[in-house]
């Protein structure tokens, strides 16, 4: 995992949690940022600005970033619209409302919901510094206990694990170029085939991704001898039609992205 620099704590607190959820995912997806700026369009010191809370990424780049790493463009993109809205008023919350919030609140995890943008005391009324003590201290409270609520519930319902594997199980996949795994498919207790990365049977992997389930869809593919190239993680190109083979043998939706359909095609 990256070993983040601080984020500024004069940072914005909208466009600070974006910034997380966008480190988070990065992370999560392995690539370095010199992979981020190749499947993005936008470079790497870009990149570098907008992770370290620099800049606040153009909404392109974060419809660019989330199909690269794999994210939730909706959930980025709600995140990227409360951050640039709040990024042109930033005298409307105090200094010391960045600092009330830390990063471990702000983010509960990958799918954690964004704060309503009009939650807390602090739309009431404009705020310059430190003159108004009471309603800073009332925003953070109540920003405090909404993310904390959130951040609870993600952890009891955990939907960031991989069809009913724990995430905490699961190590962390890191793409490298050229790199084939090993293919060892073999039929379980319960009847389907395993390639021993991933037992998902409904996660949703396409074209950008890079994760283990795409290397246990590759081997399957392989298996049924329908040449996705190697098992590398990454699903480009040949990975998408060697899908859209299974699935017209399959008669299946011919979309090139394996969900649950085309994960029952390649396990029976």
């Amino acid at each position: 995992m990256s070993r983040w620099k601080q984020l500024p704590a004069s940072m914005e607190p909208r466009q600070r949690q974006l910034t997380v959820q966008l480190r988070r995912f990065k992370d999560r997806s392995g690539l370095t940022l010199r992979a981020v700026a190749a499947r993005t369009g936008y470079s790497r010191s870009s990149w570098d600005r907008y992770l370290n809370g620099r800049a606040l990424p153009p909404r392109q780049a974060v419809e660019a970033f989330a199909r690269a790493c794999d994210g939730d463009p909706v959930r980025l993109l709600a995140l990227h619209e409360v951050a640039a809205e709040r990024g042109g008023d930033a005298d409307a919350v105090p200094e010391m409302l960045p600092d009330a919030l830390p990063d471990a609140l702000l983010v509960a995890g990958p799918d954690a919901a964004p704060e309503p943008a009009d939650a807390g005391p602090a739309r009431t009324g404009r705020v310059r510094g430190l003159r108004r003590p009471g309603l800073a201290v009332g925003a953070a409270v109540v920003a405090a206990v909404v993310v904390a609520a959130l951040a609870l519930s993600l952890v009891l319902v955990r939907p960031w694990g991989d069809g009913g594997e724990r995430a905490s199980e699961t190590k962390a996949f890191v793409f490298e170029a050229g790199v084939d795994h090993p293919c060892k498919v073999h039929r379980a207790d319960d009847g389907l085939l395993y390639a021993g990365y991933s037992r998902t049977r409904t996660g949703l992997i396409g074209p950008q991704s890079a994760q283990w389930p795409v290397v246990e869809a590759q081997c399957l593919l392989r298996h049924r001898g329908l040449a996705p190239g190697i098992a590398d993680g990454f699903f480009g190109p040949r990975t998408g039609r060697a899908v859209q083979r299974l699935q017209k043998r399959a008669h299946l939706v011919v979309d090139g992205i394996v969900g649950e359909d085309t994960w029952k095609a390649l396990r029976t």
